[in-house]
């Protein structure tokens, strides 16, 4: 058992207190938050840094026993776009220095998104703590993906960079973000440690889909589509509604309704959240309106009703980082359709626990809920699957104790040096020795189901056997020997 440490987790504009479901507020709150807890829970000391959104907001902010969310000064105390704060990061780690030093400094950084990366290079070069660094989402792929929607200032591109070659250690999340580190980045492979997103089975669990629906006020005998997250266009909504107006119609099935959950508020709001007017107007358009129902931003306790009312959760974005949102809907044992992307890939297993589709292709993905819809003892089956998966492989207990001992190796002796006589750059702490992760647990596919086309087999990573039969397919390969 390692000795407590003191953590700093630098997050800049997700607060572990803000509300899940906005446009800037989404799986990087739930990760810091649970990462957080889990960590306080195991010992150790730990406060977030995150950038004060309001001047009301006291400076320190208990999350839980052993947790703290420490508010930063750094430009005005407003809620503003993510893409506008990179200015005002020198001012962060000037005010999270004094903070850093006030508590006695840190024997670990970790730093969330690119923005925080910079601020922890800031406090790494001032008190020499060594910094783990995990991107949520690296900014050549979103370039890829959005071209000229991307607002973020090209400095982003740089910046990661820097901490591609500086850092102590890169925490990629899925085998494609491992992937693309090395591809995009020059990064070494065997500085990328893989530790996953979780999810707290102790809240999301399966339940009676009858009951659910009944607290929910949503019709007993529809087939309930769910999509639920952040309400930005990458998230390929859009999609959705068009595969919505595709799925056929069958007097002899249950008619389907789509419910989105997420947005700025608690009742929908195109002001607040634009998205969900294109939505209307395309949902209007190919006159399937009556058929959608925006439900608004729903709280992280609310959640699991609605996951378990549904008959299946859909999940196709353009690119996506990791996504939380398919492992908290296979928890509550909810069939999941996801696009064969990022770290979806990796969740879903195509035919064992739901399907992988093409993103931007409706018509895939109506073929997939018409199957569902058919065969609502297939969705079962998965849906069960889905359970045992991330019982066995995605909980935040597992992510914690990952972190823990990466943690653990990066402090070495665990020598905090606060005092700004410090020399004002070290050199990457590249020979530190990091305890390599244990392997993923072998998951058995649930036997016997009906035979399902299968995207092909999983990557190397996956000791899983698909069902049969398959339609080989190259997946994309992961860096050999840091998936670990």
């Amino acid at each position: 058992m390692n000795p407590p440490l003191r953590i700093a987790l630098i997050s800049e504009h997700a607060s572990p207190i803000a509300a899940a479901g906005g446009v800037d507020a989404g799986g990087q709150n739930i990760y810091v938050d649970r990462v957080a807890r889990g960590l306080a829970a195991r010992g150790h000391r730990v406060d977030v840094m995150t950038r004060r959104e309001d001047r009301s907001l006291p400076t320190v902010v208990p999350l839980c026993a052993g947790a703290r969310v420490l508010h930063v000064d750094a430009g005005p105390p407003e809620v503003m776009p993510k893409e506008e704060l990179l200015p005002f990061m020198p001012a962060f780690a000037a005010s999270a220095g004094t903070l850093a030093k006030r508590e006695g400094g840190y024997d670990v950084l970790h730093a969330n998104f690119f923005m925080s990366g910079r601020v922890g290079l800031a406090l790494r070069r001032r008190f020499g703590t060594p910094l783990a660094m995990t991107f949520h989402a690296l900014g050549l792929v979103r370039r890829q993906h959005q071209g000229d929607a991307d607002r973020f200032p090209a400095a982003r591109i740089d910046i990661e960079r820097e901490l591609v070659r500086d850092a102590d250690a890169l925490v990629a999340t899925c085998p494609q973000e491992q992937a693309d580190l090395v591809r995009l980045y020059d990064a070494d492979a065997t500085h990328i440690i893989g530790v996953p997103c979780g999810v707290d089975p102790r809240h999301f669990t399966p339940g009676d889909r009858l009951a659910a629906r009944a607290r929910l006020g949503l019709p007993a005998h529809e087939f309930l589509v769910l999509q639920l997250g952040r309400m930005v266009p990458r998230k390929g909504i859009d999609n959705v509604v068009r595969a919505l107006a595709l799925l056929p119609h069958d007097e002899s099935q249950p008619p389907a309704r789509l419910l989105v959950v997420g947005g700025a508020c608690r009742e929908p709001d195109e002001a607040a959240t634009p998205e969900i007017g294109r939505l209307r107007a395309l949902a209007e358009a190919l006159g399937v309106d009556a058929r959608v129902r925006f439900v608004g931003r729903r709280d992280q306790a609310e959640l699991r009703d609605w996951y378990v009312a549904a008959d299946v959760f859909v999940t196709t974005p353009w690119y996506e980082p990791f996504g939380i949102t398919p492992l908290e809907a296979m928890a509550c044992g909810r069939p999941v359709i996801g696009a064969d992307v990022g770290g979806i890939r990796t969740t879903v297993v195509d035919g064992v626990t739901g399907f992988l589709v093409p993103p931007h292709d409706p018509a895939a993905l109506a073929a997939r809920l018409a199957q569902l819809r058919r065969d609502p003892a297939l969705a079962e089956a998965l849906g069960r699957a889905g359970v045992r998966r991330v019982r066995a492989r995605f909980t935040w207990d597992t992510v914690c104790a990952r972190l823990a001992r990466l943690y653990a190796a990066l402090a070495g002796e665990r020598a905090v040096v606060a005092a700004p006589s410090q020399p004002a750059h070290i050199a990457p702490m590249r020979g530190v020795s990091i305890t390599p992760i244990t392997p993923h647990v072998p998951i058995t596919p649930i036997a016997p189901i009906a035979p399902i086309a299968s995207r092909g087999p999983i990557a190397a990573h996956e000791p899983i056997t698909p069902i049969a039969p398959v339609t080989p397919v190259t997946p994309t390969a992961p860096v050999a020997g840091a998936w670990r």
